[in-house]
Protein backbone atom coordinates (compact mmCIF):
# COMPACT_ATOMS: atom_id res chain seq x y z
CA UNK A 1 0.00 0.00 0.00
CA UNK A 2 1.03 3.08 -0.72
CA UNK A 3 1.81 6.24 1.70
CA UNK A 4 -0.45 8.96 -0.01
CA UNK A 5 -3.56 7.16 -1.46
CA UNK A 6 -6.93 9.39 -1.09
CA UNK A 7 -8.76 6.81 0.80
CA UNK A 8 -5.67 7.51 3.76
CA UNK A 9 -7.24 11.10 4.60
CA UNK A 10 -9.43 12.19 6.85
CA UNK A 11 -12.89 12.58 5.64
CA UNK A 12 -13.48 16.69 5.88
CA UNK A 13 -15.88 18.22 5.18
CA UNK A 14 -15.28 21.07 2.77
CA UNK A 15 -18.71 22.83 2.47
CA UNK A 16 -19.46 26.55 3.86
CA UNK A 17 -22.23 25.94 4.84
CA UNK A 18 -21.79 27.68 8.46
CA UNK A 19 -19.66 30.72 7.01
CA UNK A 20 -22.11 31.16 4.20
CA UNK A 21 -25.22 31.21 6.53
CA UNK A 22 -23.60 33.80 8.99
CA UNK A 23 -22.60 36.15 5.89
CA UNK A 24 -25.74 36.07 4.51
CA UNK A 25 -27.35 36.81 7.71
CA UNK A 26 -24.53 39.58 8.12
CA UNK A 27 -25.69 41.30 4.29
CA UNK A 28 -29.39 40.98 5.35
CA UNK A 29 -28.32 43.15 8.84
CA UNK A 30 -26.29 45.91 7.07
CA UNK A 31 -29.04 46.37 4.56
CA UNK A 32 -31.84 46.63 6.72
CA UNK A 33 -29.68 48.85 8.96
CA UNK A 34 -29.28 51.04 6.47
CA UNK A 35 -32.89 51.36 5.88
CA UNK A 36 -32.93 52.60 9.23
CA UNK A 37 -29.97 54.98 9.32
CA UNK A 38 -31.94 56.68 6.09
CA UNK A 39 -34.72 57.21 7.81
CA UNK A 40 -33.33 58.72 10.90
CA UNK A 41 -31.65 61.17 8.19
CA UNK A 42 -34.66 61.87 6.58
CA UNK A 43 -36.11 62.93 9.93
CA UNK A 44 -33.62 64.98 10.60
CA UNK A 45 -33.53 66.78 7.37
CA UNK A 46 -37.29 67.04 6.96
CA UNK A 47 -38.03 70.77 9.26
CA UNK A 48 -41.14 69.90 11.31
CA UNK A 49 -44.42 70.65 9.61
CA UNK A 50 -45.47 74.49 9.47
CA UNK A 51 -41.66 75.30 9.77
CA UNK A 52 -39.48 76.85 7.33
CA UNK A 53 -36.13 74.96 6.55
CA UNK A 54 -33.02 76.68 7.33
CA UNK A 55 -31.86 78.91 4.34
CA UNK A 56 -28.35 78.15 3.35
CA UNK A 57 -25.33 79.74 4.07
CA UNK A 58 -24.37 82.48 1.29
CA UNK A 59 -20.73 82.59 0.71
CA UNK A 60 -19.36 86.01 -1.11
CA UNK A 61 -17.92 85.07 -4.16
CA UNK A 62 -14.24 87.19 -4.68
CA UNK A 63 -14.62 89.18 -7.86
CA UNK A 64 -12.53 88.01 -10.80
CA UNK A 65 -9.24 90.15 -10.77
CA UNK A 66 -8.98 92.98 -13.59
CA UNK A 67 -6.70 92.37 -16.31
CA UNK A 68 -3.72 94.95 -15.96
CA UNK A 69 -3.85 96.89 -18.52
CA UNK A 70 -0.94 96.37 -20.79
CA UNK A 71 2.57 98.69 -20.15
CA UNK A 72 3.34 100.62 -23.47
CA UNK A 73 6.99 99.63 -24.20
CA UNK A 74 9.04 102.28 -24.30
CA UNK A 75 11.51 103.15 -27.40
CA UNK A 76 14.75 104.11 -28.03
CA UNK A 77 15.02 107.55 -29.98
CA UNK A 78 16.35 107.67 -33.15
CA UNK A 79 19.80 108.41 -33.67
CA UNK A 80 20.63 107.15 -29.85
CA UNK A 81 24.00 104.81 -30.17
CA UNK A 82 23.84 101.30 -27.89
CA UNK A 83 20.18 101.99 -27.05
CA UNK A 84 18.20 99.49 -25.29
CA UNK A 85 14.44 99.38 -24.79
CA UNK A 86 13.99 96.80 -21.31
CA UNK A 87 10.68 96.11 -19.59
CA UNK A 88 10.41 93.96 -16.52
CA UNK A 89 9.09 94.01 -12.60
CA UNK A 90 11.14 96.13 -10.12
CA UNK A 91 12.99 93.57 -7.91
CA UNK A 92 14.56 96.36 -5.57
CA UNK A 93 14.35 100.47 -6.20
CA UNK A 94 17.16 102.84 -4.04
CA UNK A 95 15.09 105.45 -3.68
CA UNK A 96 16.94 107.52 -1.80
CA UNK A 97 20.17 108.56 -3.94
CA UNK A 98 23.53 108.04 -2.72
CA UNK A 99 25.60 110.16 -4.82
CA UNK A 100 23.16 112.89 -4.54
CA UNK A 101 22.50 114.00 -8.01
CA UNK A 102 18.78 112.93 -7.47
CA UNK A 103 18.40 110.22 -9.52
CA UNK A 104 15.93 107.28 -8.97
CA UNK A 105 17.91 103.56 -9.41
CA UNK A 106 15.83 100.78 -10.26
CA UNK A 107 16.48 96.69 -10.75
CA UNK A 108 13.92 94.91 -12.50
CA UNK A 109 13.80 91.27 -13.86
CA UNK A 110 13.87 91.50 -17.39
CA UNK A 111 16.21 92.64 -20.21
CA UNK A 112 19.22 90.75 -19.11
CA UNK A 113 21.47 93.84 -19.85
CA UNK A 114 23.32 94.21 -16.69
CA UNK A 115 22.88 90.42 -15.83
CA UNK A 116 21.04 86.88 -16.78
CA UNK A 117 17.62 88.23 -16.38
CA UNK A 118 18.29 91.40 -14.69
CA UNK A 119 18.72 95.01 -15.63
CA UNK A 120 19.62 98.24 -13.58
CA UNK A 121 18.02 101.37 -14.83
CA UNK A 122 19.36 104.66 -13.88
CA UNK A 123 16.53 107.13 -13.98
CA UNK A 124 17.54 111.03 -14.27
CA UNK A 125 15.45 113.48 -12.16
CA UNK A 126 13.30 114.97 -14.80
CA UNK A 127 11.86 111.54 -15.69
CA UNK A 128 11.54 110.10 -11.97
CA UNK A 129 7.62 110.12 -11.08
CA UNK A 130 6.82 111.83 -8.58
CA UNK A 131 6.77 108.74 -5.79
CA UNK A 132 9.15 106.17 -6.64
CA UNK A 133 8.17 102.47 -7.89
CA UNK A 134 7.59 99.75 -5.57
CA UNK A 135 8.59 95.82 -5.81
CA UNK A 136 6.43 94.33 -8.06
CA UNK A 137 5.55 97.05 -10.40
CA UNK A 138 5.61 97.08 -13.87
CA UNK A 139 8.52 98.82 -15.13
CA UNK A 140 9.62 100.44 -19.48
CA UNK A 141 12.39 102.03 -20.19
CA UNK A 142 14.92 102.56 -22.87
CA UNK A 143 17.89 104.27 -23.09
CA UNK A 144 21.86 103.75 -23.83
CA UNK A 145 23.77 101.75 -22.15
CA UNK A 146 26.71 102.64 -19.94
CA UNK A 147 28.60 101.28 -16.86
CA UNK A 148 26.88 102.53 -13.63
CA UNK A 149 29.53 103.44 -10.73
CA UNK A 150 30.27 100.10 -9.64
CA UNK A 151 31.60 99.27 -14.04
CA UNK A 152 27.81 97.43 -14.29
CA UNK A 153 26.49 97.90 -17.51
CA UNK A 154 22.80 99.78 -17.31
CA UNK A 155 20.61 101.57 -18.98
CA UNK A 156 20.24 105.71 -18.90
CA UNK A 157 16.93 105.89 -19.28
CA UNK A 158 15.86 108.71 -21.64
CA UNK A 159 12.26 107.30 -21.42
CA UNK A 160 10.64 105.76 -17.97
CA UNK A 161 7.17 104.35 -17.52
CA UNK A 162 5.49 103.00 -14.21
CA UNK A 163 2.70 101.04 -14.25
CA UNK A 164 1.48 100.66 -10.23
CA UNK A 165 0.12 96.61 -9.63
Amino acid sequence: MTRHQCHDLPNRDTSLGPVRVLLLIAVALLLAGGGVWASAEADRAAPPAGELPPSPVRTRTPEPRRAASPLPASSCPVGVPACRSVAGRVLFVEAVDLDGDGDLHVILAGGGVSGPGVTAVDVKPSLRPRSAPRVGDRVSAAGPVQPGSYGQAQVHALEFRLRRR
